[in-house]
Formats: C-alpha cells, structure tokens, sequence
C-alpha cells in the first residue's frame, strides 16, 4: 500500500491577509485577501506587475509591516500574539534580509557588517557555520574590507552572509539583484540557490526580473493584491509568458476603467 506523500514543513503561511492605505474614495487596496502557505527548505519568488501587492506582502510576512487583517505565521508562531518586543526577537533571531540596497554599514569591515546582528543580540557566532556561509558566497579574501572597498556584487554576497549567520528560520530578498550587473547578480543567485539545496534553507524573494524567479521552485504571481496563478520547476520562458498574460490583463483593465491603473 502506497503511503501518501508527506507535506512538506510551513516556514510562513498568510490566511486571508489584507492591507489598505487610505480611506473614503482615497483607500487603496494593496493586498485583498492573500492565503497562501510558503514551505520550507524551497525556493519562492512572488512577481506581479507595479502595484500588484508584492513588497506589502513580503513585508507583512517578515513583521515589517502590520495587515489590516488577516492572520500570519511565521516558523509556527503567529505575529499578532507578539508585542513590540516579541516582534522584534522574531525579526532578529529567525528571519533573514537581503534588500536591494545593500544596508551595510560603511565604517565596519565585511566581518563585521556580517556578525553585526547576532553581535546586537548578544550571540556569538557558530565558528563552523560561519566558515561554512564565508566559502559558500566566497568572501574570505575580503572580510577585512569595508563596503567601499568591494563591487556590488561583493557588497550583495556580504548582505547575504549576514542574512544566513544567525541560521535564520526563512530569509526574505526583496530584489536582491536590482543594483547588480547580470554577472553579479547571477552569483548572488546562485548562492541563494546553493542555500536552499544545500543549507536547507527557506528563502522568499521579490522580483521583477525572470531570469531571477528562474533561479526559484515555484513563482507565485499577484495581481490586484491576490494570488492568481503560480508555478512550479519554472524555466524563464514560462515565467515571462505568465507576466505578458498579467501586464495584458492589467492594460486591459485599465482601458476600460482609467482609475483601475492609477
């Protein structure tokens, strides 16, 4: 007898989450009922075109932001039960960021800029998990460096490092490779990659780009602040078939209602 196939572990699921800025006839509608379960140890790209709700949702995921309602979970806790405090520890202790600016910070060398969250949370760093991060993004010829000694790409590989040292439950990447030549963003890439397939790790990123999301397991694309379609194994012809078919709709939709597209 066949046994079912096992499920695989949720890092962060949102149920039914909606955000809006504004009121009255000014009130618009960023996310409009969002459900959707992120699994661990995967890969996930959300893309959509401008205005869809794609950084809104990433960043009430990660407890940057606050839904208007709805609930979300994140490695098995859920964030409106947590004050201040308890927004906090979580943000520190189990997610991992990677923005399109590089956020370091320019007086502290690579080594520092990448110890600095565990060093604010009074941790010391795992000394085997640490060389393991450093050879996986290739960094260790420029841990003395500061920010304005390295390349972008450089500069994006120590934003990951960091982003992994504290062995974070998930990471987000909010356009990691936008301010990255193709060459550099494609080792970004391909170490965010190597994270998941060989670290085990859960990574959720934001992207315009399809060669990006290419890089992924599965695509998720939002329209009009909901998930209407995803796939899975994506190569970038499918990828960029899917966002001509969102842009058609939204072009569409705009003809006939000009404030649709506002």
């Amino acid at each position: 007898m066949t046994s079912a196939p096992t499920r695989p572990r949720v890092a962060a699921r949102a149920v039914d989450l909606r955000k809006s800025y504004g009121s009255g006839q000014s009130e618009v509608h960023a996310l409009a009922g969002v459900t959707v379960d992120l699994d661990a140890g995967r890969f996930t790209a959300i893309m959509g075109p401008s205005g869809s709700g794609k950084s809104t949702l990433m960043h009430c995921l990660a407890a940057l932001d606050t839904p208007t309602s709805g609930s979300i979970e994140v490695d098995g806790t859920t964030l409106s039960g947590l004050n201040d405090k308890g927004l906090t520890a979580l943000r520190r202790d189990r997610i991992g960021f990677v923005f399109q600016a590089f956020n370091l910070i320019p007086t502290l060398t690579a080594r520092e800029n990448i110890l600095l969250p565990l060093d604010l949370a009074g941790r010391k760093p795992d000394p085997a998990w640490f060389d393991t991060v450093i050879d996986a993004v290739g960094l260790r010829d420029r841990l003395s460096h500061r920010p304005s000694e390295m390349s972008g790409g450089q500069q994006q590989r120590v934003a990951c490092a960091r982003a992994l040292a504290s062995k974070p439950s998930i990471v987000f990447a909010d356009e990691p490779t936008g301010n990255l030549d193709s060459t550099s963003g494609a080792e970004v890439l391909a170490f965010l990659r190597r994270s998941v397939d060989d670290f085990g790790q859960t990574v959720v990123m934001v992207t315009h780009d399809a060669v990006a999301a290419s890089y992924c397991d599965r695509v998720l694309f939002l329209a009009d602040g909901k998930v209407v379609d995803e796939i899975t194994d994506p190569d970038r012809e499918q990828i960029l078939a899917h966002m001509s078919a969102l842009q058609a709709q939204q072009s569409a939709k705009t003809a006939q209602d000009p404030q649709a597209g506002a």
